[in-house]
């Protein structure tokens, strides 16, 4: 059997749930929704950032500094603004273009 796929154990239990519901449902947004309560953009601004999440796990090129960073701006936890400074001034340091 195959490892887990390091962008799936990157994943938080909340992201985890979310992927079985809409498994579950088929994919479809509308149900999901309904579900969780909530708007179907809501919905969809949530698949748009997991997604980006599993992206970020599959860039290859990015080391784990810049992973981060890019996680924690999808995350909410730092503005998009400040990940980009410290993801310019990391590479910078490190001799590479921006």
């Amino acid at each position: 059997m195959n490892p887990v796929p390091q962008w799936i154990t990157s994943l938080d239990e909340e992201d985890l749930k979310f992927i079985k519901r809409f498994l579950l449902a088929s994919g479809s947004l509308k149900q999901i929704a309904e579900e969780y309560g909530v708007t179907y953009p809501t919905v969809r601004l949530r698949l748009d950032r997991l997604i980006q999440k599993v992206k970020i796990n599959e860039e290859s090129q990015d080391d784990s500094y810049i992973t981060t960073i890019k996680q924690l701006a999808l995350e909410e936890k730092i503005s998009f603004q400040t990940a980009k400074v410290l993801i310019t001034e990391y590479r910078k340091t490190k001799g590479e273009s921006a």
